[in-house]
């Protein structure tokens, strides 16, 4: 049998024999397997991968790649009403235009050679940020909303010398699990389960269960199933009086019609910033922020970076850059409160062309808009036969949930048969929340019309009939 040739790929030049012997005597190896040799064996694979041969053609690349995209089916040729931590929502084209231009297009979170203005406008985002919070410090953003409440849960832990952090049990799995696994091995995560009539974290099992080992009590506000967490206070007091930290996850755009979480008691507020401005992409378009008050305490313990203003050398000039920058991984590397790398700083950069273009009162509008629908919607739906609402009488942001046991259909079925009328059902709840039943999460942002959602429901009663 012939050796299998090397393969030369036309768009990275390194993949050249010669090229690639030529690099291996200028570091001294005599292969690349030992840039892997601290790597165990047993987390090696071994053999060759189950990958289809190269496109080595522009063309025929070009025509694979067009080809894999259309079997997508997107949630601009269908009627979408999925969330659950991406929205739909409607994006300004400036906020493209913007954040295409090329002085921001690669905000990479390092240094770049030249500085067009990247540092100013995330400190202007910040700022928008902190008065939509009534927060001081907010931070350049990190890669999502899931990181960021890992994060300020990490920062908890430190700020008290704690390992124990009790989480909300309504959490959605993506975020549960994030948390999980960036709290690993040290802190324990413990879930507190959800009040059945409001959704809300049940108080009682929360007095019951902190101790004097707890760092943090984290909850999000609206939950992931849609209601909106009126105990945030009596939350608050509770990890208070335990000296513990309150963290709250706070969707921004929901900031327009509800109270900041720091006028409940929050000590820290996180969340992500992917509904101001950002289209729903799988794997991008998410941004996570992290907002404390300004008190050297909580500012020490951000590992990520933190843009300020202050005066140059010139008389009556300021600069923009970063605050206390030693205490980053940056300055301290493996020293560092935590490893930060590339943030999602474009994304930041595009919710400041947001929050500049709706203004205070355009967020107030924007929420009391979505509020209305959600609110429309859940009515609507109930009107089902076999079609539950169950959380009905409590306050909603964006989203619900609904229940379909009385139908005697899943939700995946039911899911299948929106889909062949050209609808993206809720997102099925029934293995996560298997005490909900067959039960699944709507979602109504200021995209969906009065006519959106009188279809919707004509779908499902057809589906369940």
């Amino acid at each position: 049998m012939s050796e299998r040739k090397p393969v030369v790929y036309p768009y990275i030049p390194n993949s050249v024999p010669e090229v690639k012997e030529q690099m291996l005597r200028e570091v001294g190896a005599s292969s690349t397997e030992e840039f892997y040799e601290d790597v165990p064996e047993a987390l090696r694979v071994k053999g060759r991968m189950n990958l289809p041969e190269p496109l080595l053609s522009e063309r025929a690349l070009r025509r694979h790649v067009e080809g894999l995209l259309a079997k997508n089916s997107t949630a601009g040729e269908n009627l979408s009403f999925l969330g659950g931590g991406c929205y739909q929502h409607h994006v300004p084209a400036v906020c493209d235009e913007i954040n295409s231009r090329s002085e921001f297009l690669t905000a990479y979170a390092g240094e770049p050679y030249d500085d067009h203005g990247r540092f100013q406008v995330l400190f202007e985002y910040a700022s928008m940020m902190g008065e939509l919070l009534n927060m001081d410090v907010v931070n350049v953003p990190t890669y999502d909303g899931l990181q960021a409440a890992a994060t300020s849960i990490r920062m908890a832990c430190r700020l008290t010398g704690r390992q124990q952090a009790l989480v909300a049990r309504n959490l959605g799995w993506e975020k549960l699990s994030k948390i999980r696994d960036y709290c690993k091995p040290d802190i324990e995560i413990r879930p507190i389960g959800y009040e059945a009539d409001s959704g809300g974290l049940d108080l009682d099992e929360l007095d019951a269960v902190i101790s004097p080992h707890t760092a943090a009590v984290y909850f999000d506000n609206p939950t992931y199933l849609g209601s909106i967490e009126v105990n945030g206070a009596r939350i608050a007091e509770i990890a208070h009086a335990h000296d513990a930290v309150c963290v709250v996850g706070a969707d921004p755009l929901s900031l327009g019609i509800l109270t900041p979480p720091v006028e409940y008691g929050a000590d820290i507020v996180c969340g992500d910033i992917q509904p101001l401005g950002m289209h729903t992409q799988f794997g991008g378009g998410q941004a996570g922020y992290i907002a404390t008050r300004d008190e050297e305490a909580y500012v020490m313990e951000f590992p990520s970076r933190l843009f300020g203003i202050a005066p140059t050398k010139v008389p009556g000039e300021y600069g923009f850059g970063d605050v206390a920058y030693e205490r980053t991984s940056f300055a301290v590397r493996e020293e560092g409160k935590e490893w930060v790398g590339t943030a999602a700083a474009l994304w930041g950069i595009t919710a400041a062309v947001y929050l500049a273009l709706m203004g205070p009162q355009g967020m107030v509008d924007i929420s009391e808009g979505i509020m209305t629908r959600a609110r429309y919607a859940m009515a609507r739906l109930g009107e089902i036969p076999g079609v539950r609402v169950p959380l009905a009488a409590a306050p909603h942001f964006k989203e619900f949930f609904v229940n379909f046991d009385d139908t005697g259909k899943s939700v995946a079925e039911i899911n299948q048969g929106l889909l062949r009328q050209q609808i993206f059902g809720g997102a099925d709840l029934s293995k996560q929340f298997a005490e909900l039943g067959q039960s699944a999460l709507y979602c109504v942002t200021e995209v969906h019309t009065k006519a959106d959602i009188d279809h919707l429901v004509d779908a499902i009663g057809k589906e369940v009939a």
